[in-house]
């Protein structure tokens, strides 16, 4: 449902939307701040650590800005009641899905073949078990605003932020296991999210509810 029809339909409900409406910008620019400082740090410890997943989920960090802003940009100003912003928004997240993908698995590959193996990191621990906790509050949180709303860009950043928790979960879990020698446990991760990003892009093309 789009506003300009609860508008028509419902004059008493417009205030209720534009109030979710800030809310969800504000939700966006919260996330914004905390994916720069996390992404700094994750793509710093996973450079040090030769981590595949901990590179890749760092990177994700950005694409997570990306679909941050373009929310920011769809609750700003006359946009907020356009359902054209929103169609150009929803499409404009899919493709930010889709931006992570190729790059995980190319640099799976470039590190199997280079021989890079994962080693354990103080700062990606703790840089990626804070997101394990704060990311899925922000995404559930976007999620329900998202679908008052009606609009599928603000749930699919929302189902960013929840496949972020997801990596960060994979990451630590692959951090350990490589201790144990089980290595390949790394790229795995990696190459799962990037197929996870293709189809959740894929939804968030269709404006389908993601991460149901």
């Amino acid at each position: 449902m789009v506003f300009d029809q609860r508008v028509h339909s419902h004059p008493a409900a417009s205030v209720t939307w534009l109030k979710d409406a800030a809310r969800a910008r504000v939700l966006s620019l919260v996330t914004l701040v905390w994916l720069g400082l996390e992404s700094t740090l994750g793509l710093a410890a996973g450079f040090a650590a030769h981590s595949v997943a901990l590179i890749g989920w760092g990177l994700s960090a950005l694409v997570e800005a990306l679909a941050s802003l373009i929310v920011v940009w769809r609750f700003t100003g006359a946009r907020t009641l356009s359902p054209h912003a929103e169609e150009r928004a929803q499409r404009a997240v899919a493709v930010s899905f889709w931006l992570l993908a190729p790059y995980l698995v190319i640099h799976v590959l470039y590190d199997l073949d280079a021989g890079h193996r994962a080693q354990p990191s103080v700062l990606g621990i703790v840089v990626t078990a804070i997101s394990l906790v704060s990311m899925p509050a922000l995404g559930v949180a976007k999620r329900r605003v998202g679908a008052r709303l009606g609009s599928a860009a603000t749930r699919g950043e929302g189902a960013q932020n929840l496949i972020c928790a997801a990596m960060a979960g994979g990451v630590l879990a692959g951090l350990w296991l490589n201790t144990l020698g089980w290595w390949w446990v790394d790229p795995a991760v990696a190459v799962v999210l990037a197929a996870v990003a293709v189809r959740e892009g894929m939804r968030a093309w269709r404006g389908h509810g993601c991460c149901h």
